[in-house]
């Protein structure tokens, strides 16, 4: 599986060939860096660690005056591991949501019919993630745990269900588009 950084590269080489500069000014553009912070110099080093392992290629330009540049395209090897990388962050629950918001991102990389099946799926496994959690709340229970512990464990139920609304938002979108 690929790292939050490598899958959100490739994702946007997925869509078209860009630079290293490009990739910056979009994450700047859509204001990636207020839910997941990739740091400029993160760029280029995981550009060339996504290339030593043949998942993308750069081919140098050179435009005008300007300084050469490489142009990244995923290659077959890459595309691969992007949408492996992006069934395996859809179907599972982590507290570290940016894994499931880097592959939201690109849901239009499946088919609406995939797009529809992945999401019902993480739902059902999100549904099955909250009910086993709420087996270990019961009164004998709390009474044996600190306060903070209890009300970590009901936080965790909080996430959990943030995740099912959001989930369920994006099955709507995905169902407004069939």
């Amino acid at each position: 599986m690929l790292s939050k950084p490598a899958t959100m590269l490739l994702g946007f080489i997925y869509e078209k060939p860009l630079n290293a500069y490009e990739i910056i000014k979009l994450l700047n553009y859509m204001n990636v860096k207020w839910w997941f912070n990739i740091a400029d110099s993160t760029v280029y080093s995981t550009l060339k660690t996504l290339e030593k392992k043949e998942f993308i290629s750069g081919t140098t330009e050179k435009v005008g005056n300007m300084p050469d540049r490489t142009v990244y395209k995923l290659s077959d090897k890459g595309k691969s591991e992007f949408v492996n990388t992006l069934k395996a962050s859809i179907l599972q629950f982590n507290y570290d949501t940016n894994i499931f918001s880097i592959a939201a991102f690109f849901l239009s990389t499946f088919t609406p019919d995939e797009q529809q099946e992945l999401l019902q799926e993480r739902l059902n496994i999100l549904q099955k993630y909250r009910a086993g959690i709420e087996k270990q709340i019961n009164p004998l229970w709390e009474n044996e745990v600190s306060s903070a512990h209890s009300a970590n464990v009901k936080r965790m139920i909080d996430l959990v269900d943030a995740e099912i609304t959001g989930t369920n938002r994006l099955l709507e979108s995905c169902n407004a588009n069939i």
